[in-house]
């Protein structure tokens, strides 16, 4: 029997925002890859060391001694429940926020620090 990807697509949609980074996790580790997307210059190295990054991602790399202050800073800055602020904490290293700006990430750094965790921008 053959999967359609329609079929796909409807049964990531029933999926809570842990259970697809759980999934996409599981298909890294899998196949060897990385969902992270490539930046493709035409300029060689030198042209992408030139070129500024403007968006960044605040990865949660572990949730420290004091997980509940954790929790709701992660609630807090994302707007989800309880159960998959909590679930993110516990998945880490995971991305708390993706594609931010400079300032946005470091101030999500900074909270997320406060309340005990370990995190990095990238």
């Amino acid at each position: 029997m053959s999967i359609t990807k329609d079929q796909i697509l409807e049964a990531f949609a029933a999926m809570s925002v842990m259970e697809v980074v759980e999934l996409i996790e599981a298909m890294e580790e899998k196949f060897g890859v990385s969902a992270a997307a490539a930046v493709v210059s035409g300029g060689g190295e030198a042209a992408a060391a030139a070129e500024e990054q403007t968006e960044f991602n605040v990865i949660l790399t572990a949730h420290g001694d004091n997980k509940v202050a954790v929790i709701k800073a992660i609630r807090g800055a994302t707007g989800l429940g309880l159960k998959e602020a909590k679930a993110m904490s516990e998945a880490a290293p995971v991305a708390v926020k993706e594609g931010v700006s400079k300032e946005e990430a470091e101030a999500l750094k900074k909270e997320l620090t406060e309340a005990g965790a370990s995190v990095e921008i990238k």
